[in-house]
């Protein structure tokens, strides 16, 4: 038996059941460690106070700190660095996730324990001077917690490239992992209206996903049939949904729908039910949701951004478009709409081999095998040793 409480310890600001591509990410990775046999805990911050501070999840130990207040879309959670770092000390392997204003302090005090800082994305934020001030301490932050990691994870090595931390990156050992995603295929067509061209969108609606640009491209297809599906939550979301700025643009145009938040047997749905996904974000890091229509024989359109694009790129089924360009992602949504039936099919074959939720978890094990200090022990991660630990 280990000496630690816990094989892994992850940390981060939000954590399931808020919904964003990140927390899908952790918690698919916890989840799916947890289920391997792995001792896994989440610290997190208790956005909403009738959670639990200290609650077991699918077989992971969910630790929260209240929060005071928030700024932004930051939660101010006094306790937070205090217990990540207690509980950091008690596991084998720490992996905080990044941007995260408190990541630098958190990886400085986890007194030798081994150190995999999983970067997303560096933070995008409306301009402002305020946020001007949030971003560039982030940055810091970040930049020190990179600095004494052992290792680094970034969804991409195209994100990794494009990332104002790739002088440090590269000096790193890191690697790409892409996220796990689901293989939603066998879902029902609820959601299709009629036999025209269907669009989708799915997401947080915020800012940041540019959804404005897909409603101004959408409409300059003169379809009557055409439709374009909108869904994702614009009211629990951090530093506020957009949707009222939304509604004058879609305006009379029965065409538009908005969802709200879907889930579950809800999202499968949803892909069975278009025919061409797109993601104009202004600021991306990868698009689980666009990778996981893609595994569905579904193409997307994103913009031409490091890491959002790498889905694109690593399986050539889709188009990449100049970010707030309606113009141009009009044009590509046509083309991906001609898309044949068997170049769909190879399209999601692709993204299946690349992103399965056992693909991601091969990765981090392997990973946390070749940095652990128990590598030699009973309890050591790794895909090799899983079968010794299951018997």
């Amino acid at each position: 038996m280990s000496d630690h409480e816990f094989d892994v310890s992850i940390i981060l600001n939000y954590y399931t059941p808020y919904v964003s591509g990140l927390t899908i990410h952790t918690q698919r990775i916890a989840e799916g460690l947890a289920a391997r046999g792995h001792r896994v805990a989440v610290v997190t911050t208790q956005h909403d106070e009738t959670l639990p501070l200290r609650e077991n999840l699918a077989g992971v130990s969910v630790f929260r700190t209240p929060v005071s207040r928030t700024i932004g879309r930051g939660p101010v959670s006094p306790q937070f660095i205090s217990v990540a770092r207690d509980v950091a000390r008690r596991s084998a392997i720490v992996n905080p996730h990044a941007p995260m204003l408190e990541v630098g302090p958190i990886a400085l005090g986890t007194r030798n324990r081994a150190l995999v800082t999983t970067h997303h994305m560096d933070l995008w934020l409306p301009s402002g001077a305020v946020n001007n001030v949030a971003r560039r301490a982030v940055d810091v932050s970040t930049s020190t917690a990179l600095r004494v990691s052992d290792a680094i994870v970034v969804n991409s090595k195209d994100q990794a490239r494009g990332s104002k931390l790739w002088p440090l990156i590269k000096r790193r050992n890191w690697r790409g992992i892409a996220p796990p995603c689901l293989d939603r295929r066998g879902g029902e067509p609820d959601y299709r209206d009629g036999a025209g061209l269907h669009i989708g969108f799915l997401g947080r609606i915020v800012e940041d996903k540019g959804i404005e640009y897909l409603i101004r491209a959408f409409q300059r297809l003169d379809d009557p049939e055409a439709r374009l599906l909108i869904g994702g939550d614009w009211i629990k979301v951090a530093g506020g949904g957009i949707e009222d700025r939304l509604r004058p643009l879609i305006g009379e145009d029965k065409r538009i729908r908005m969802l709200g938040m879907l889930g579950g047997r809800q999202i499968d749905n949803f892909y069975a039910s278009i025919d061409v996904f797109a993601l104009p974000s202004v600021a991306e890091s990868f698009g689980t949701v666009q990778a996981e229509a893609m595994m569905v024989d579904v193409p997307s359109v994103t913009t031409n951004l490091p890491g959002g694009r790498s889905p694109v790129l690593e399986t050539g089924f889709g188009r990449r478009v100049p970010p707030r360009d309606p113009d141009a992602l009009a044009r590509a949504i046509t083309e991906l709409a001609a898309l044949t039936p068997q170049e769909r099919a190879e399209g999601g074959r692709r993204a299946r081999e690349l992103y399965s939720v056992d693909t991601s978890l091969d990765a981090y094990e392997e990973l946390f095998a070749q940095i652990s200090p128990m590598r030699d022990h009973a309890r050591v991660l790794g895909t090799r040793c899983r079968n010794t630990l299951m018997r």
